[in-house]
């Protein structure tokens, strides 16, 4: 059986290879450290997940046989004026979302951001029919309300929804069913409003990867041992590191995690021949962050609808290998095909810039944003002074408060009999966490918990 996988591939292809049907634990380590597998790694060593961009051979039992790559990442900027980019841009994406929403009622997902918006742009543009949502977090900043200006400029249905504190306790089960444990459980808001989408409309548009496409890092040229250090940090949570260490020493394996981390990452780099920097890392994200964690959670979409994103597309990739680098900083190009195309949402609060917009969100530096931090610092104080937190971060709504620490002792209580992580070390992780409660401990427990799922759902 053939198998061509594409650039940026929406769905983990798994296929055996000769190796122990034993968990593959130095890859699990870098799991808990980045959030994602890193590569063609899974849970298992004689799994892998297919190459991007890749033909594969698989035989009779699933098993590959040979792989190898049709595209490669490249920078050939071209000779082009920056407005004619941004009409190439333009034409291009309205194309491809023609093609992805021909016949079909859109879903739309819509954000305070960019990627959301210019998909609002372009399907405003083909008349597309559309039903729009969106949604912020009980307790944390309202983008419901930019998300409903930009539904109501376009003439799209609205609905806004808020997610609630501890909404996935009771949908961790569904949720390891459709990610598989390859990703975090805290990060898929998506699962709050899960069952709204059978009556939403019939197909999904999703502005996934654009922010990563149409920016830059914004690095000088850097030597590749300098790329190295840069991509090692990038990649890593805050905690991740240390989680990743401990449980490299708890399971005994050879060496020490952060040579076999760094080694890793410098070959898979090394493979990428591309001599701009800020395009060569890009690249690597594209290789490996966007189809390992980013499309994980793109099941909980795929199990109620088919799916289009328009930023994933073949030939979206391929366009951003000619554009000038310069071009692509600080969102230029979406910005300029928002501006040309629909002034009015231009016009609209970019919530990255907030209280600023498209035209004028350079002001967003001291004197000029200075009453709005102000303002918005009291309203904070306020809020916390009647027992209500600003809730900034998916992992606030999902372990904080009393209810979401009952939830969380009886899912670990569940999960950690019959284990690969010894029972000491998964209890002094939540210990950590209650006593001090920080993005740090947060990362280290949602790892954990991911890791005992999957390995509760194989013990089954």
């Amino acid at each position: 059986m053939q198998v061509k996988t594409p650039i940026i591939p929406i769905n983990q292809t798994f296929a055996g290879v000769k190796a122990q049907h034993s968990l593959n634990l130095e890859a699990i380590c870098v799991f808990a450290a980045m959030g994602f597998f890193l590569d063609t790694d899974t849970y298992w060593k004689d799994q892998v997940v297919l190459k991007p961009a890749s033909y594969n051979t698989l035989n009779n039992q699933n098993s590959l046989v040979n792989s190898e790559s049709w595209f490669k990442w490249y920078y050939t900027p071209r000779v082009v004026s920056f407005n004619d980019a941004v009409e190439e841009f333009g034409h291009l994406f309205e194309t491809i979302i023609s093609e992805q929403s021909k016949g079909h009622k859109v879903i739309l997902p819509l954000s305070g951001g960019l990627d959301s918006r210019t998909q609002a742009v372009a399907l405003r543009s083909i008349n597309a029919d559309v039903f729009s949502y969106g949604y912020h977090f009980e307790n944390g900043y309202k983008e419901t309300k930019i998300a409903k200006q930009i539904a109501n400029s376009c003439n799209f249905d609205f609905r806004p929804f808020t997610i609630p504190s501890g909404y996935l306790w009771d949908k961790l089960d569904k949720l390891s069913e459709l990610n598989q444990c390859y990703s975090d459980f805290t990060a898929p808001r998506q699962m709050a409003i899960y069952d709204e989408f059978d009556t939403m409309g019939t197909k999904f548009n999703l502005g996934h990867w654009g922010d990563v496409l149409f920016d830059s890092m914004d690095l000088p040229q850097l030597s590749k041992e300098e790329e190295l250090e840069i991509m090692q940090l990038k990649l890593l949570k805050k905690g991740g590191l240390e989680l990743a260490t401990n449980l490299w020493a708890v399971w005994g394996l050879s060496g020490d995690f952060k040579t076999y981390y760094k080694g890793r990452i410098e070959k898979l780099l090394d493979e990428i021949q591309i001599e701009n920097t800020n395009a060569k890392l890009r690249a690597f994200k594209s290789l490996y962050w966007a189809p390992r964690w980013t499309s994980v959670n793109l099941s909980v979409f795929k199990a109620k609808h088919p799916i289009g994103l328009p930023y994933y597309d073949n030939r979206m990739c391929e366009f951003i290998c000619s554009i000038p680098e310069d071009y692509l900083k600080n969102r230029q190009i979406q910005i300029a095909y928002i501006k040309n195309k629909a002034p009015e949402l231009a016009k609209i609060t970019w919530q990255q810039m907030i209280p600023f917009n498209l035209n004028n969100y350079r002001l967003n530096k001291a004197p000029y944003n200075i009453p709005y931090k102000l303002a918005n610092k009291v309203k904070r104080l306020l809020k916390e002074g009647i027992g209500k937190p600003h809730v900034l971060r998916n992992w606030e709504l999902q372990f904080l408060g009393k209810s979401n620490q009952l939830g969380l002792d009886r899912t670990i209580s569940m999960l950690k009999s019959n284990n690969c992580i010894p029972e000491d070390f998964i209890n002094q992780t939540v210990v950590d966490f209650k006593l001090n409660p920080n993005p740090k401990t947060a990362h280290q427990l949602n790892m954990i918990l991911a890791v005992l799922y999957q390995s509760n759902i194989n013990n089954d």
